[in-house]
């Protein structure tokens, strides 16, 4: 058995799932505003998982930032009170054992890559786009995380390819202009809206006014839907996935699955594109799920042999 523990800003969420995937526990509790209440959060949902199920099982956390590879300290994480904390030590000395941390787009990217969306290809992008735009790799059923932990972050590349009008681009909070995320995420869409029309509106009321005939929202997801085929041309282009899985708030826009595949090639450095661009399988549920597969079945009967 394993649990998988979602770390969110509002929310914490845990589940526990056997080797075949099955669901056998889920709790859900508010995300404590500070360190210490994190922690004993964490702590308390693993001891009332196992209670449920009966068995010891392994930790994996899926967080909002990732573990510094030189100092083991959370780095880059919009949940503030994690920054410059030794959340993962602190956990395994509260558990008395091992506990993974993950990046939470990883999370989704392995959750499809295991038995969603993804399941049996060799290589899977799993993209996040919503407040924010990431993304996570997964290679042969492993996180591929990179040298200094950041694969897969996307978001924080330039828009390739831009037009006069997208120079130099909007300013990110990284401290650049025209980041990627800066045009895909929820808010640059609406910002991209607003600039155009005027009217102040969020990203699903511009894709329902869009589904409703609404010229100028279909403009809008126009060039929402180019500027995602020109992001994931780069990534084709550089790791040539098997399949793109979308996650996050703005992957229910069902255009993207016919507009987005059919505008890549004009971009992509191939006389053909195979790439499959799919929707989530497990949907919300992908990261809770990806954190618990960051074990995997031997590991875990390793880490089980252990205690």
């Amino acid at each position: 058995m394993r649990i998988g523990i979602d770390l969110g800003g509002t929310k914490v969420e845990a589940v526990v799932l056997d080797d075949r995937g099955a669901e056998h526990f889920r709790r859900r509790v508010a995300t404590p505003r500070d360190y210490a209440g994190t922690v004993a959060a964490l702590a308390s949902l693993v001891a009332a998982a196992e209670a449920a199920v009966g068995v010891r099982c392994t930790v994996g956390v899926g967080i909002p930032g990732i573990p510094s590879r030189a100092t083991g300290l959370v780095k880059n994480a919009n949940s503030t009170w994690l920054i410059g904390r030794p959340l993962g030590a602190d956990l395994s000395c509260a558990l008395g054992r091992p506990v993974r941390l993950g990046n939470d787009a990883n999370c989704f990217a392995l959750s499809e890559a295991a038995d969603g969306a993804g399941a049996g290809a060799r290589v899977v992008f799993g993209v996040i786009v919503g407040t924010g735009t990431g993304g996570g790799v997964v290679v042969d059923g492993r996180v591929l995380e990179g040298r200094n932990g950041v694969a897969g972050e996307w978001g924080h590349n330039p828009l390739p390819w831009p037009t006069d009008d997208e120079r130099p681009g909007p300013p990110c909070y990284c401290g650049k202009r025209g980041c990627i995320e800066t045009y895909l995420s929820g808010p640059g869409l609406a910002r991209d809206h607003a600039e155009r029309t005027g009217a102040s509106l969020d990203a699903a009321e511009v894709a329902r006014r869009a589904q409703r005939g609404d010229a100028a929202a279909r403009a809008t997801l126009d060039r929402h839907a180019d500027r995602f085929a020109r992001a994931l041309a780069t990534v084709i282009d550089v790791l040539d996935p098997d399949v793109v899985v979308l996650g996050g708030g703005l992957s229910q826009i069902a255009s993207l699955y016919d507009e987005v595949p059919r505008r890549w090639g004009a971009y992509v450095f191939s006389d053909r594109v195979d790439t499959a661009l799919r929707p989530p399988m497990h949907g919300d549920a992908s990261g809770v799920r990806g954190a618990a597969w960051l074990w995997t079945p031997e590991e875990a009967v390793q880490a089980a042999r252990a205690t």
